[in-house]
């Protein structure tokens, strides 16, 4: 039986990556639509070479979440996209919305808290056994999702070189598996979402550490029974990661994708068959996307 396909949009990343990769594209009114078209350029790629049978897309909102309450710091080192990048967010909506694409966004949770919580749910939620989740992202903050039953479909550069990541392709990068990134960015830290980690330990530390102790947990307890393994570890290594374990295991609740968050997820409504086709060449012609028009599915 051929496997069914689920794709699930993170909205925010992929707006974010097109607003910065492409040119400030204006209509002849002088609106900016470059994120949206880079957007579509994306997605259309998917569909044509992923073929789902169902799609769904996730957005931030702009409210604080759960991580902002405990850590006012955080993301607070990220610099404020432009207004320009935000008003073109309700117009890709608006493009997704005459393509039948239900739109899931929640109050105190992040797009990926809802990726997060699809890609668990799919494979019980189907009827059909076999269903595959694709998430369709901007960067790789949704990697520590790849399973058995899910894949990420993401960008090496610019807008058209695209790149799926499996267990094996996680696995080839990092030297760890996807299930072990959550600790290796509690142990590495995050810049770009001001996750501190532990000082000094970088990507080649931690994916060491990992392959070792297999997890943070594992890490911990050998450190504080003072193992042989533990041992090996330079001493310097051993007391920085020490006197840095409460920061470690904050950086791992912050950096870890919620898989629980209650939504009213129903498969029939993420049905990819048929789209207003006239409603969606009615909009690409208004930001003048005329060559985007040939590659409707």
């Amino acid at each position: 039986m051929k496997k069914k396909r689920l794709i699930v949009i993170d909205s925010n990343a992929l707006i974010h990556r097109a607003y910065h990769a492409l040119p400030l594209l204006t209509t002849k009114k002088g609106e900016l639509v470059n994120a949206i078209y880079g957007f579509l350029l994306v997605f259309f790629k998917a569909l044509r070479e992923l073929q789902p049978d169902f799609i769904v897309a996730c957005f931030d909102l702009p409210a604080p979440t759960f991580r902002h309450k405990k850590f006012k710091e955080y993301k607070a080192t990220r610099p404020k996209a432009p207004d320009e990048l935000y008003k073109q967010i309700p117009k890709t909506k608006e493009i997704l919305k005459a393509f039948n694409v239900p739109i899931f966004e929640k109050e105190g949770f992040e797009a990926d808290d809802l990726i997060g919580t699809i890609a668990r749910l799919a494979p019980k939620k189907q009827i059909i056994p076999e269903i595959e989740t694709i998430i369709l992202s901007g960067d790789l903050d949704t990697l520590q999702l790849v399973d058995p039953y899910t894949k990420v479909y993401t960008l090496r550069k610019g807008m058209k070189d695209t790149v799926l990541y499996d267990e094996k392709a996680v696995q080839e990068r990092y030297g760890i598996q996807p299930s072990q990134l959550i600790d290796f960015k509690a142990l590495k830290g995050d810049p770009s979402d001001n996750i501190p980690g532990v000082p000094g330990v970088g990507e080649k530390t931690a994916a060491k550490l990992l392959q070792e102790f297999e997890n943070l947990k594992n890490l911990y307890k050998e450190l504080k029974e003072k193992s042989e393994k533990a041992k090996k570890l330079k001493s310097h290594l051993r007391k920085v990661l020490l006197e840095c374990e409460d920061q470690a295991f904050f950086s791992k609740m912050l950096a870890k994708i919620k898989r629980d968050v209650e939504i009213d997820f129903d498969f029939e409504k993420c049905n990819w068959k048929k789209y207003d086709k006239e409603k969606v060449t009615q909009i690409l012609k208004e930001f003048e996307f005329y060559s985007l028009l040939t590659r409707l599915p």
